[in-house]
C-alpha cells in the first residue's frame, strides 16, 4: 500500500540567487516556458517556519512557474531569510540532489549546452546493467544545481526485459 490516491509527479521546486538569470537559463538554454510568478510572502508570525520550514523571517519575493516539455513544471523560488546557505549541495551531501531530463539525441544536446557556455561535468556515459542502452551526463545551471541528461531512444535492460 502506497500514498493513496498518488497519480504522478506534480512539480519540483528549487530555490535560486537570481530569478531572472533562472529564467534566461530556463527558457533560453533548455526550452522551458515561462507561465506565471506569484509574490511576495512573508509573516510576521511562525506561518513560514511551520509551512515550509524555514526561518520565521524568511521571505520569498518571487517565485516564478515554468514548464518543461508539455508536462513537468518548476517552481522556482527567490527566498531572503538570515540563515540563507549559498552553496548548493552536491550529490553526495544529505539533501544532494539533481534533475535528470530526457533528450532524443544526447550528443546534440551536449553540443547545444557547450554552444550556450554550460558547464557539463565529463563526457557522457553508457550505463551497464539494468540502464544498458542509455547514456547519461551531468550539468551545472549558473548557480551550480545539477541538472542531467539522458537519452535510452532503444529503451534500457531493466524495461526492455520486465515487458517480455
Amino acid at each position: 500500500m502506497g500514498l493513496p490516491g498518488l497519480r504522478r509527479l506534480d512539480h519540483i521546486g528549487f530555490t535560486v540567487p537570481d530569478l531572472d538569470q533562472a529564467q534566461r537559463f530556463l527558457v533560453d538554454v533548455l526550452g522551458c516556458e515561462y507561465l506565471y510568478s506569484l509574490g511576495p510572502f512573508a509573516d510576521q508570525g511562525s506561518w513560514m517556519a511551520d509551512h515550509l520550514n524555514v526561518d520565521p523571517r524568511a521571505t520569498v519575493e518571487e517565485n516564478r512557474f515554468f514548464r518543461l516539455g508539455g508536462q513537468a513544471v518548476f517552481e522556482v523560488f527567490a527566498y531572503t531569510a538570515p540563515d540563507r546557505r549559498t552553496d548548493p549541495p552536491r550529490n553526495s551531501d544529505v539533501g544532494g540532489h539533481h534533475v535528470a531530463l530526457y533528450v532524443d539525441d544526447l550528443d546534440a544536446a551536449v553540443a547545444h549546452l557547450l554552444r550556450h557556455g554550460v558547464t557539463v561535468l565529463g563526457e557522457p556515459t553508457a550505463s551497464r546493467g539494468p540502464h544498458e542502452g542509455q547514456r547519461w551526463v551531468y550539468f551545472l545551471a549558473p548557480w551550480g544545481m545539477q541538472f542531467e541528461l539522458v537519452s535510452y531512444p532503444h529503451g534500457r535492460a531493466f524495461f526492455r526485459n520486465e515487458h517480455r
